[in-house]
């Protein structure tokens, strides 16, 4: 299982801003993401009034709002959430390239860190299992949210 072997981080991002990037694909899976990132942030002291939350069509999506929000200069730290569930055609895999290539990219060239949320399911089944759902087994959008913030501390120090 992919939580084994995680970090434990316990971060201060008081005094940041936060933008939090989220799919619309998966309605349930999305809601369960995005409450972890608001908890994640709220665990390290962001205050809800520094957070932005932007909805955008699917995760193919993610990288170019993640883009424009990074270049704006008005937050220091990105969430990506989404998820792709793994269907019978290669859709699955040129989504799930272009969106982890896509806000790649868009960290290193703006050196704005970006807390990796999105979901590569083969199933639902797995996507629940991990979106922070009562019963889930994982928090990623909490995960991935702690990591933008952790990022940011790290390098700020």
């Amino acid at each position: 299982m992919s939580k084994a072997g995680a970090p434990t981080l316990d971060v201060d991002g008081t005094g940041l801003r936060v933008a939090v990037v989220a799919a619309s694909w998966h309605t349930t899976v999305m809601d369960g993401l995005l409450d972890g990132a608001h908890r994640g942030l709220a665990d390290a002291g962001v205050a809800p009034e520094d957070v932005r939350v932007v909805r955008v069509p699917g995760s193919f999506e993610l990288p170019v709002a993640c883009a424009q929000l990074a270049r704006s200069g008005r937050y220091d730290a990105l969430v990506a959430l989404g998820v792709v569930v793994r269907g019978g055609t290669p859709h699955f895999d040129y989504v799930c390239q272009a969106a982890t290539t896509g806000l790649t990219q868009v960290a290193v060239e703006t050196g704005v860190p970006v807390g990796f949320g999105v979901l590569t399911c083969d199933d639902d089944q797995q996507a629940l299992d991990r979106a922070g759902l009562p019963g889930s087994s994982e928090d990623k959008g909490h995960e991935a949210a702690t990591a933008a913030v952790a990022t940011v501390v790290a390098l700020s120090a």
